[in-house]
């Protein structure tokens, strides 16, 4: 009998190199998805009863230095909530305002953004604990 493993949940971060905040969260991903494919593919005969506590999902990680689409901000406008376009789009009030200033002048996205597309989860900034509990969340591994 076939088993089809479940396809990795995507995460993008939406990055500029020279913040600061932007390459600590870049950094804080790839250790967590290190770990994650560290503890994936260990022999199942041993013993990890102390890994299965700290164990997470693996996830493919996108990072880009390009602006979202307009449909990608305005799917990340619903997974954080309208009132939050003034945290992503620099002098934006709603969703219609940080739209238009997308358009007008790309710049004014501010980075950076970590996005679980497949959970509708998104993270503005570079609070560690908030990004841990995203990734956490994620559905374990399953297959089909």
């Amino acid at each position: 009998m076939f088993r089809f493993h479940k396809a990795l949940d995507v995460i993008t971060l939406f990055h500029k190199p020279s913040l600061p905040a932007s390459t600590r969260v870049l950094n804080i991903l790839k250790q967590v998805s290190a770990h994650a494919s560290e503890g994936a593919t260990e022999d199942q005969a041993s013993d990890h009863s102390h890994q299965n506590k700290i164990q997470r999902s693996e996830f493919e990680l996108n990072v880009t230095e390009e602006p979202p689409t307009s449909d990608q901000l305005r799917t990340i406008l619903e997974y954080v909530g309208a009132r939050r376009a003034k945290d992503l789009i620099d002098g934006a009030r709603d969703e219609g305002e940080a739209m238009r200033l997308l358009k007008e002048d790309s710049k004014s996205f501010r980075r950076p953004v970590i996005v679980d597309w497949n959970n509708g989860r998104a993270v503005i900034g570079d609070s560690e604990s908030e990004i841990l509990k995203m990734v956490g969340e994620l559905p374990k591994g399953e297959t089909v």
